[in-house]
């Protein structure tokens, strides 16, 4: 028997489901493999996504993103036997098919390789392609764990080769579970072992640093578009400047648009704006289409460098932010902040952003920011109106009342 759960990012729910699979994008996937006696024999949670490069009819190159894994299924994924050791099997999207092979020797065992096979002839996903057929990396990985125990990386790790890249973090995984039960014992990366290492703390009495951050200066403003076989298909032009939180230390960190960049992909329902630098190794924004007649901004994935070296990584695809009516543009250039979570914010400054239905690569007329301001104030003036209203009939009462009253006193 085979369970597979889906655990999304924080703010979402959790599906649980057998064989049948169904979700959103911006997954933590869980597998976990059980022998005829069903006893656990492979364990895995990962997120993972790839960036592919390809080269169109026209001799230029685009680059598309996969990170959608909701058609994921799971066949060929199996314990492993004498002969043939544990594998992991992942088949999603339109012909994409990713492998993970484990072999043990002695006392180890070993992530040995990882396969990552697309077909380029799907013309939704890779539009104009000048190659046919499927293509397949493998990269020989061979990291080898001690036995009985379980391997985890939360720091981001690449795998480049040919035309691909690809992504994983928040890996946790063990081959050859020992007696059906998964081990508490965790043999770390290289990369989590440096960002987790904590100097000795020296008892003092001086009181502790405060963690607020020393503001910036205002971002500088960048100009970034996405192309596809019919031109410029995205246009956005911020400052952006993110709030990060990570060991309860606050940092601020403004972008340089003249040292950044940008590559994404447009579909009828979504669209990606990627970011990325010498520190940022993504910073995606992925917009869609609601009811049919508006965009709006939906969600936001981070993956970067810090400056003591560790990876912060974030993820929310539940976001309502930069909601207008799709063949226009949205536009605010007052600070606003788009708050991913409660560890990583977004301040965004002169803003601007089209995602779809983008005309000979201009923008179109813009629904300004401030006309939500105007909505908000206009009840407010109506109900003061009324208010000042009604003290003056109250007003004109009392005085009324008052003369009535000095009348009869005449009397």
């Amino acid at each position: 028997m085979v369970c597979f759960r889906f655990s999304p990012v924080p703010g979402s729910g959790l599906v649980l489901l057998c064989l049948v699979l169904g979700a959103v994008s911006s997954y933590a996937l869980e597998l976990n493999l059980t022998d005829s006696g069903k006893a656990t024999c492979l364990y895995a949670k990962w997120q993972m996504n790839f960036t592919i490069r390809y080269e169109t009819t026209s001799k230029s190159y685009k680059t598309v993103t996969v990170s959608d894994l909701s058609t994921a299924t799971y066949n060929g994924s199996a314990c492993g036997e004498d002969q043939n050791g544990p594998k992991i099997a992942v088949q999603f999207g339109s012909g994409f098919s990713w492998v993970v092979n484990f072999t043990k020797e002695g006392s180890t065992y070993s992530i040995d390789g990882i396969s990552f096979s697309y077909n380029i002839s799907d013309n939704t996903t890779f539009p104009d392609a000048k190659d046919k057929g499927i293509l397949t990396v493998y990269d020989p990985v061979r990291f080898r764990i001690p036995l009985n125990n379980i391997f985890r990386c939360n720091s981001l790790s690449t795998l480049e080769k040919d035309d691909v890249v690809q992504y994983y973090w928040d890996v946790h995984v063990q081959a050859f579970v020992q007696n059906g039960t998964v081990s508490t014992k965790e043999f770390l990366c290289e990369k989590d072992r440096t960002s987790t290492t904590v100097a000795p703390i020296t008892p003092t009495t001086t009181p502790a640093p405060t963690t607020t951050p020393v503001p910036k200066e205002k971002p500088e403003v960048g100009s970034y578009s996405v192309n596809n076989s019919n031109g410029t298909c995205l246009l956005a032009t911020m400052g952006l400047q993110l709030n990060i939180t990570h060991e309860k230390v606050a940092s601020i960190i403004n972008i340089n648009p003249n040292t950044t960049d940008f590559t994404g992909n447009c579909h009828p329902q979504s669209a990606l704006l990627r970011l990325n630098s010498s520190n940022i190794k993504f910073l995606d924004f992925v917009f869609a289409v609601k009811n049919e007649n508006r965009f709006y901004l939906k969600e936001v994935n981070i993956s970067m460098y810090l400056v003591n070296g560790s990876v912060f990584s974030i993820a929310n695809n539940n976001l309502s932010y930069w909601d207008a009516p799709l063949g226009s543009s949205y536009m605010c250039n007052k600070e606003q902040t788009v708050s991913v979570s409660g560890a990583f914010q977004i301040n965004t400054f002169d803003l601007r952003v089209q995602p779809f239905n983008v005309m000979e690569g201009k923008y179109s007329t813009a629904q300004d920011c401030s006309a939500d301001d105007d909505n908000f104030l206009v009840p407010i003036a109506v109900g003061a109106a009324l208010a000042g209203v009604l003290i003056l009939v109250l007003l004109a009462y009392f005085i009324g009342l008052k003369r009535h009253h000095a009348g009869y006193e005449q009397f």
